[in-house]
């Protein structure tokens, strides 16, 4: 990365905790949890012969996943995404058009996760019953990210609304790994009978 671009990045973001509130750390403890349950699904569910190597790898690619997420949600380096399609903008002369690349990059990140969550499914076609909720909240989780490194600033301004007591932006974080979460539950209370 060019110096001037490094610069620039590090004007609008900094490696500091980004939402040091109680529901940011909250979102914390739910990716981590999530991580150790969908863990523990890898290593202990009665996965059929036929699929039991898929069906590992994917709650391993969850579990690794959430505890990504877990580390990201302090760190917000998805903002440090943001900040880069910002100075990129500015540098190439396009800033002031930034809206039709930012709708354009959420149409191709919308597609992107409904391609993944079909192509999830399809891999898991032989388990759909135990692998369909996850990979859902799996996609819905991969998009959300991805869409809050969009920074549409109208988008966030819904993001902080509250919801349920919350804010739009924690309830609809928590969506993805809570779907996750109850199908772990799920797998395991089926590992006890």
């Amino acid at each position: 990365m060019p110096t001037g671009l490094l610069h620039c990045v590090t004007e609008y973001w900094r490696p500091v905790i980004g939402d040091p509130g109680w529901q940011g750390w909250s979102t914390v403890l739910l990716y981590l949890l999530t991580s150790i349950l969908a863990f523990r699904v890898t290593l202990l569910a009665p996965f059929p012969t036929a699929s039991r190597g898929r069906e590992r790898l994917f709650w391993l690619l969850i579990a690794v996943l959430m505890a990504a997420l877990a580390v990201n949600k302090q760190l917000d380096l998805q903002s440090a995404l943001t900040a880069l399609g910002r100075c990129l903008a500015r540098a190439q002369g396009w800033y002031n058009d930034r809206r039709y690349v930012q709708l354009a990059f959420l149409i191709v990140l919308a597609g992107m996760a409904l391609v993944f969550l079909l192509a999830m499914l399809a891999l898991m076609r032989h388990s759909l019953r135990r692998s369909a909720v996850p990979a859902l909240g799996l996609a819905f989780t991969c998009g959300f990210v991805l869409m809050r490194a969009v920074g549409f600033h109208h988008f966030d301004r819904i993001l902080g609304m509250p919801v349920v007591g919350l804010r739009a932006n924690t309830a609809l974080e928590w969506t993805g790994p809570l779907l996750i979460m109850g199908s772990a539950l799920w797998l395991g209370r089926g590992n006890r009978r």
